[in-house]
């Protein structure tokens, strides 16, 4: 990756009466735009975030509504009615008209590519390609794999994330289930606790793989688990495996698809299916990274960026 820099210019973009976005610029002003979309939901961008990027380019980084450091920042409280899918394009939108910027390549990861995709198809003209890194679309069949399926593979791990549970909820879909318990002030800390433990236990393949949730704040683990069961509870707001049925409407937009072979919390499939659909993508299977990553993982997107952003 290259060396961590300093913004060339940040700031709050008001998006609606409540919400302000954080964002910020990073490289060349003059260079070719590129958009970072951040995982999650609920991460944030982090300062290694900027590493991504070769300083020629004008990489333009924010932090999605509610995390990070865009306010109101979401905690026990806060209705996340206007925290969807549509809402972030729409913030997407609100930022490249704010920075003049007339279109752009897309890089996003993990929940990023999602969001990435959904962006492109709303806004075609506005995108110049595409870099998914750990590619997911949301539907609710790979929620229910990383909630309920991939329990074969980590039982003692998956016994307790719904041992948890309090009996009266076991009938809802688990994801249902930690959504009630996050919106509920009595429930809710433990809940994100035993949330995030189970998140670091299905990204644990990954080669050097370090827990990531125990040492983030406990704010920052409801922040994120609030967010994570609001739009896994709703299969990011779109319709049915949408992303993958509507492949080919981006036909002419170049892409790179970057994907593990160890990635046990979104299989392979999935990029597989959309690559498949999507004639002018290019997918790139490591065989040695998961979801966290891996040792080519930094490569195969830093090559994947510099052939789509030009």
């Amino acid at each position: 990756m290259f060396p961590a820099t300093e913004p060339t210019a940040s700031g709050l973009l008001s998006v609606s009466d409540e919400q302000q976005i954080y964002w910020e610029t990073c490289g060349d002003d003059d260079g070719p735009p590129v958009l970072f979309l951040h995982g999650g939901p609920g991460s944030g961008c982090s300062v290694g975030s900027r590493r991504w990027f070769d300083p020629r380019y004008r990489a333009v980084l924010f932090d999605q509504r509610g995390c990070g450091r865009s306010r109101p920042l979401v905690d026990g409280d806060t209705d996340l009615s206007t925290n969807t899918t549509q809402h972030l394009i729409a913030d997407i939108e609100a930022l490249r008209v704010h920075l003049g910027v007339e279109r752009w390549a897309v890089f996003g990861l993990s929940w990023g590519a999602t969001l990435g995709l959904a962006y492109a198809h709303a806004h075609p003209e506005r995108v110049t390609g595409l870099v998914l890194g750990l590619v997911v679309t949301t539907s609710a069949r790979e929620v229910d794999w990383v909630t309920v399926d991939i329990g074969r593979i980590f039982p003692e791990a998956h016994d307790r994330f719904m041992g948890a549970l309090p009996a009266h909820l076991r009938h809802l879909r688990p994801i249902e289930a930690y959504q009630v318990l996050l919106s509920d002030p009595n429930n809710q800390d433990w809940a994100a606790d035993e949330w995030c433990a189970w998140e670091d236990v299905h990204v644990s393949l990954t080669p050097g793989h370090q827990p990531y949730f125990a040492s983030q704040s406990a704010e920052f683990r409801l922040r994120f688990a609030r967010l994570v069961t609001h739009y896994w509870c709703n299969s990011a707001f779109l319709d049915r495996d949408q992303l993958i049925d509507t492949a080919p409407a981006l036909d002419g937009l170049p892409a790179v698809l970057v994907h593990g072979r160890l990635d046990v919390s979104s299989p392979l499939e999935t990029a597989w299916r959309l690559a498949r659909n999507w004639s002018t993508s290019t997918l790139v299977i490591l065989e040695d990274a998961g979801h966290g990553g891996g040792p080519t993982l930094e490569s195969a997107i830093i090559a994947g960026l510099r052939d789509i952003v030009r």
